[in-house]
């Protein structure tokens, strides 16, 4: 019996049916729609390329960042076949029909749909993402190396020394970590000479109620103190030494009250001290260890967080190292450089790689809590190459489906 080829519905194109499995899990095609009709993005007329394509085409490239743009392209058309003969594959489009659409669409949409989707996913029974009654967030940054041009030059500059520039610009970045499941949260990029104190400015309204911030001595001034704590999260931040703090009421736990006071500046525009307790520790028999540890937070109360639990638990803080070091190493690839030559796709791109780390971390959460066990124990290379498989084998899946 003679085989029936499939076809497409009346007035479908193959672009129709793109999608990109475990990441269109994440972010279905509704909210891509919504996101680009929100930044007045959507498809006027049909293209090879629409603009729901390129959005999950730009989350592609951070699974593929060694392979060609057409390459990945290719990737996400796989699996097409049936809707054609199988002998005819896919029409792929060239580098330039690539970029231009990636360039009608721009960062904007990208940087929405992160802010759309971007949350803690942790439940209840998320293993190692909760504190007693709080969800652990730790803030930290880094940076990553763009497309030597002109133009990422002059936006984002580069750092230099005595030997000279560097070879690559730099962009800086900041963001929010849910430390149970290594999402990234609130992040904001700028050039690379913008200190993360100014960008922690636009990262902190993310925090909320619930959620207990560490953050490293970097971040202590009284300005940003308050900005973080503002729509009710409770913080837990390393200070200088240089920072004095005279005790006003000694707590059982040995911790103390004292009041974190403002500028001069902020003092003179009517801002007053508020009230912080403050824990000093010590690690002794530790190589390398600081002779003193200082923190201070929000939490008052002795009974409720003990001062040696919030030292101990301080140092989780160090699980944004290993997220930004997924970012930065296994997804992205060591040494691999943001392809994207102007200021416009880097940011785009930016956040493609944030949104597609979203997702394998996203099923990493989904995968522990089925086996009952720790995200930190479920491999995050392992998962990448998952999704990686994921694509090709989805790419026939409607949107609707």
């Amino acid at each position: 019996m003679a085989r029936t080829t499939a076809v497409l519905p009346a007035g479908e194109r193959i672009t129709d049916y793109i999608s990109l499995g475990v990441i269109a899990k994440y972010f279905p095609r509704r909210i891509v729609d919504d996101v680009l009709q929100k930044c007045q993005r959507e498809s006027v007329r049909e293209r090879d390329l629409p603009a729901h394509v390129v959005v999950y085409y730009v989350i592609a490239l951070a699974l593929y960042m060694q392979s060609s743009y057409r390459e990945v392209l290719r990737c996400l058309l796989e699996g097409l076949h049936w809707l054609v003969d199988p002998s005819v594959p896919p029409r792929v489009a060239g580098k330039s029909g690539i970029s231009q659409a990636r360039t009608r669409l721009g960062a904007e949409p990208l940087r929405t749909l992160y802010d759309t989707v971007a949350r803690p996913v942790a439940s209840a029974k998320t293993r190692g993402a909760w504190y007693r009654r709080w969800r652990v967030m730790s803030l930290d940054g880094s940076t990553l190396d763009v497309a030597d041009t002109k133009e990422n030059d002059e936006t984002y500059g580069r750092p230099s020394n005595n030997r000279g520039a560097c070879a690559y610009p730099k962009i800086r970045f900041l963001a929010l970590l849910e430390c149970g499941t290594h999402v990234l949260c609130g992040a904001r990029m700028s050039g690379y000479k913008t200190s993360e104190a100014t960008l922690a400015a636009e990262v902190v309204p993310a925090l909320g109620k619930g959620m207990l911030c560490l953050a490293d001595r970097l971040f202590s001034n009284y300005r940003l103190w308050k900005a973080a704590k503002q729509n009710g999260a409770d913080l837990l931040w390393r200070v200088p030494l240089r920072f004095h703090f005279a005790s006003t009421k000694t707590l059982s736990d040995g911790s103390f009250l004292s009041v974190l006071r403002p500028s001069d500046q902020d003092r003179r525009a009517g801002s007053e001290p508020v009230v912080v307790r403050v824990i000093e520790y010590q690690l002794k028999g530790i190589e390398h260890a600081e002779p003193l540890y200082r923190l201070i937070t929000t939490i008052l109360d002795a009974e409720s967080a003990p001062a040696a639990e919030l030292a101990a638990l301080y140092h989780e803080r160090w699980e944004i190292e290993t997220a930004l070091d997924e970012l930065k190493t296994h997804l992205r690839g060591s040494r691999i450089v943001l392809r994207s030559k102007t200021p416009e796709l880097v940011e785009q791109e930016f956040y493609g790689l944030l949104l597609a780390h979203m997702a394998i971390r996203s099923l990493m959460h989904e995968a522990a809590l089925r086996a009952d066990e720790d995200p930190d124990r479920i491999s995050f290379r392992h998962s990448g190459r998952v999704v990686q498989r994921n694509v090709r084998r989805s790419g026939s899946i409607p949107p609707s489906a």
